[in-house]
């Protein structure tokens, strides 16, 4: 039965499906660029990215650029760094933040934080005295945050304001307006996400199994997509404000079983309609989601969902 329960510092609430201590084995489905109706016709969901390919390509970058031994090597604490893309031509930056209490050996958790529209790999964990990096310590988790190649990259999805949930005409207008330029922008954005979570992956032992993914407002988008996209990744998604997912057009088997948590700031329009509508579809077709919401509008939303994000990803972890 649902529920809604009232949680301490947030003043938020929270509807459960199945709670993550009693979700059944992760089903984890295989990766492609693109689903088919039932006619057998494409449908439109992202990047023409192929993920099986791109997860290869990633990881011959990572395995090349690797450098053992060398004074960044499995360095701890919180550290700005680069790569260079070649395919965007540029030294491409991104934050990584390992706790400093690890022993240089045990496999650590990991979670990948996309930023929101206009924003940086930089500006969420420096918000709010740098909240995010003392969950992350906290908690025991590798936390990094890509760019995703450009402030407005979207992580390989076009959709953003106003195609929230329940917006299908915004949705395939959005679609149609889509560039070659902006194309182009799209997958170098997914692209980034990718190489960098195989960087770390090279260089860290990362257990694979622990995986989260987050994302807030723009970075919901892509936690959404991404999520679906990649789910063999990923033990569980936390969307924040941004329920920027097309009805007919999203994959939604690929995340039926995955535990997600879905949160959203009460005064956070427009999307708070879409989410309230999106969270009342997938919860009546039996999806693993948990929904918190706190009484704040789009941005002041995140610092007080983070805490319960953390906990919810413990509580995801395989014991």
């Amino acid at each position: 039965m649902n529920r809604y329960i009232t949680i301490p510092l947030a003043a938020a609430f929270l509807v459960a499906g199945a709670t993550a201590q009693q979700n059944p084995p992760v089903t984890v489905l295989p990766c492609a660029p693109q689903l088919t109706s039932c006619s057998g016709q494409p449908i439109a969901f992202g990047s023409a990215i192929d993920a099986e390919q791109q997860i290869r390509e990633s990881q011959e970058l990572a395995k090349r650029i690797a450098v053992p031994g060398n004074q960044q090597w499995r360095a701890k604490g919180d550290q700005h760094r680069t790569y260079q893309f070649s395919e965007a031509g540029a030294a491409m930056p991104y934050r990584l933040y390992v706790p400093t209490g690890w022993d240089g050996q045990s496999k650590l958790p990991l979670i990948v934080m996309l930023h929101g529209g206009g924003s940086d790999e930089n500006r969420y964990l420096h918000s709010n005295g740098k909240q995010l990096l003392q969950l992350a310590e906290q908690h025991g988790y590798v936390l990094v945050s890509p760019l995703g190649y450009s402030p407005l990259g979207a992580y390989g999805t076009p959709l953003r304001l106003p195609a929230v949930f329940g917006q299908p005409e915004a949705a395939a207008k959005q679609r149609a307006e889509v560039t070659p330029e902006k194309e182009r922008t799209l997958e170098l954005s997914e692209k980034d996400v990718l190489n960098v979570l195989e960087i770390v992956l090279n260089e860290y032992p990362i257990d694979q199994t622990a995986m989260f993914l987050m994302g807030h407002s723009m970075g919901s988008g892509g936690t959404w997509y991404l999520g679906a996209k990649y789910s063999r990744l990923w033990r569980a998604i936390a969307p924040m404000s941004g329920p920027f997912v097309d009805e007919a057009n999203y994959p939604w088997d690929r995340i039926r079983s995955m535990p997600i948590m879905m949160s959203e700031g009460t005064q956070a329009l427009p999307s708070v309609k879409g989410s309230y509508l999106m969270r009342d579809w997938m919860i009546a077709r039996g999806f693993n989601l948990e929904y918190l919401e706190v009484d704040a509008d789009h941005g002041g939303m995140v610092p007080l969902v983070l805490p319960a994000v953390f906990d919810f990803f413990d509580r995801c972890r395989p014991r």
